[in-house]
């Protein structure tokens, strides 16, 4: 169980490092190069990565790389960007956060991993907490931008779990350090295509490159990958909550903004629905069912003493109960 949490803290690094990542967006890096962005934060990172593991490809590993790099790095990249421009931040994080939910049943379709009764209830309350938190009323919803939300969504939680079923033979770093120098590859050509020569950098900008390459990009999808290793998809995708949860926080430490009754509501429910998720309820869930099941105290003293009394051959059958040993969930 100790195990399970330590990734569950490590899984967690991954969303809070992306929900960081809108910030120094914004503040340091140029505002109108989405492309060279997203190439500018994979390759290197990718890279570096590489430099630590010291693996190339290696048989089927050449076009996994490039399938998973499309689909977690450089379309997801490209879209996120776009929904950013085309939808207000709080209707594209409210339809990221549905991630979970996608993750299980990808999950249950391409690894028979049945999602569970505790990460649908923590999946539901997490995203209704997401809309409490970012919600602010009327806004003008362009279905473009919906578009481009619910296919980098799509395509993030599609990327992720083939990573989980791909990945079994390959280290974890290795795999991702493949991954995003692939995404960081195809996106080139279409950055030089589209935009033109690469923009000007001045000190601002290479510190903004530098923590979203190194902290919101290596580490991040390092960790995530990771965790989607050692736990059931279910769980990693509502530790994902916490990316709009850093972006709310961050917005009140640094922005100065003040959060409302309801946004601490949505906070609460948020929280709430990560914690549903993760393996120690599952295991206190289980101990409550178990004690549930379990006679009353003095119960089977009782038993058997009826068992003996007066009529009793002393013989009776001592057989387990058809299914009594049977293992949990079957008939």
């Amino acid at each position: 169980m100790e195990a399970k949490f330590r990734w569950v803290l490590v899984t967690a690094t991954a969303p809070v490092a992306w929900g960081t990542n809108y910030f120094v967006t914004q503040q340091f890096l140029p505002p109108d190069r989405p492309l060279y962005g997203a190439a500018v934060r994979a390759l290197p990172a990718g890279l570096l990565l590489l430099l630590v593991a010291r693996k190339r490809p290696h048989g089927s590993w050449w076009w996994k790389s490039l399938v998973l790099g499309t689909l977690n790095m450089s379309a997801f990249f490209a879209l996120i960007y776009l929904s950013a421009q085309l939808l207000p931040t709080s209707i594209a994080s409210m339809i990221m956060a549905t991630s979970p939910v996608v993750m299980m049943l990808l999950a249950w379709a391409l690894l028979s991993e049945r999602p569970r009764a505790l990460h649908l209830a923590g999946a539901g309350i997490g995203v209704a907490g997401v809309c409490l938190m970012l919600f602010a009323g009327a806004t003008a919803v362009g279905a473009p931008g919906v578009l481009a939300s619910i296919a980098a969504m799509v395509l993030s939680s599609t990327g992720a779990v083939l990573a989980t079923r791909w990945s079994a033979d390959v280290d974890v770093l290795s795999s991702t350090s493949w991954q995003l120098i692939a995404g960081g590859i195809v996106l080139v050509p279409f950055a030089v295509a589209v935009e033109g020569p690469p923009p000007p950098l001045d000190g601002p900008s290479i510190f903004g490159f530098g923590y979203v390459t190194v902290v919101a990009t290596a580490l991040a999808f390092a960790a995530w990958f990771a965790g989607l290793r050692h736990l059931p998809a279910g769980t990693v995708g509502l530790v994902g909550l916490l990316n709009p949860v850093t972006g709310v926080l961050l917005g009140t430490t640094i922005a100065g903004e003040t959060l409302t009754a309801q946004q601490l509501c949505g906070l609460a429910l948020t929280f709430l629905g990560i914690l549903l998720g993760q393996p120690a309820a599952a295991r206190l869930a289980a101990l409550v069912r178990g004690r549930g099941d379990r006679p009353p105290p003095g119960g089977e003293a009782r038993a058997g003493a009826e068992a003996t009394g007066p009529g009793s051959t002393g013989r009776e059958d001592r057989r387990p109960a058809a299914g009594a040993n049977a293992p949990s969930g079957t008939a």
